[in-house]
């Protein structure tokens, strides 16, 4: 389905998420006439995206003869208090605005908004790099189903979105999915170097880890089937497998490291919160 919007968009950040938003609205087929871009030192690969559509990316955008439909904050949060006010200018009554920015919340973006500002959160993750990303939203009162369904339709071009009713959620999704690409990275890391161990090349071992972390984690997306199953059918009764996980979901195993590695990240996400 090709990608449209009424009106035009701004996207302030064409960093790595940024870009690969936008690589996905115009794969999309989103008319790149309807982008404007705001971003004073983008990287190579962003340049190079911008080259490709007939692009560019400036410092700071001037007041735009209609304002936006949906203006798409992909910024550092640590800079979205200087960043923000001048674009806040160019939005008008009628524009969204889809933030996707850790720790900054609805209330915040309200009160440095206009009063009865359109606003929608969203955590995608790094696989949207690839378009496997997985985003999960939330809108504040003022969204309307259209502009819902416009947010929904941008960060579709990454991924799967979910939408949550409760803005307190994102702090556990940001600790199971904003983080979790992390987690799974450093499960490649400890099978290889446990490969290693066991006397394997480490070549040999990185590529196995890598190969057996990306094979798996396709199958379980293709096959429909839940991680349990999946689980279940590569172990057979007192075998290698079995004796791996006795160790894995024994008492201090894997489940209760991952609670609580969730745990703290969720704590985390909430005390960055503004």
């Amino acid at each position: 389905m090709t990608l449209t919007i009424d009106g035009t968009l701004i996207l302030a950040g064409a960093g790595n998420m940024g870009a690969a938003l936008l690589a996905g609205w115009l794969e999309r087929g989103l008319d790149p006439k309807a982008v404007n871009i705001q971003d004073p030192s983008p990287p190579s690969a962003t340049r190079a995206l911008l080259e490709r559509y007939g692009l560019s990316a400036s410092a700071s955008l001037a007041a735009p003869a209609l304002a936006p439909a949906v203006l798409v904050l992909a910024v550092k949060p640590q800079i979205m208090d200087e960043v923000l006010p001048p674009l806040a200018r160019l939005a008008g009554p009628h524009t969204v605005v889809l933030s996707i920015a850790a720790g900054r919340t609805l209330q915040g973006f309200e009160r440095q908004l206009a009063p009865g500002a359109a606003v929608v959160r969203a955590m995608p993750n790094t696989p949207a790099a690839i378009a496997r990303g997985i985003t999960v939203a939330v809108a504040n009162a003022q969204v309307t189903p259209a502009q819902r369904q416009l947010c929904d339709a941008l960060l579709r071009a990454v991924g799967e979105v979910e939408w949550v009713a409760e803005e307190a959620f994102l702090d556990a999704v940001t600790a199971v999915s904003g983080s979790g690409p992390a987690y799974v990275f450093y499960l490649a890391e400890c099978l290889a170097a446990a490969g290693v161990k066991a006397g394997l090349a480490p070549e040999l071992a990185m590529k196995l880890a890598c190969h057996t972390v990306s094979g798996a984690g396709e199958l379980l997306n293709r096959s429909g089937s839940s991680p349990a199953r999946l689980r279940e059918s590569v172990t057979s009764p007192n075998g290698t497998t079995f004796a791996a996980l006795e160790v894995l979901m024994g008492a201090g195993g894997l489940a209760p490291l991952l609670a609580s590695a969730v745990d703290a990240a969720t704590r985390r996400s909430r005390e960055l919160a503004k």
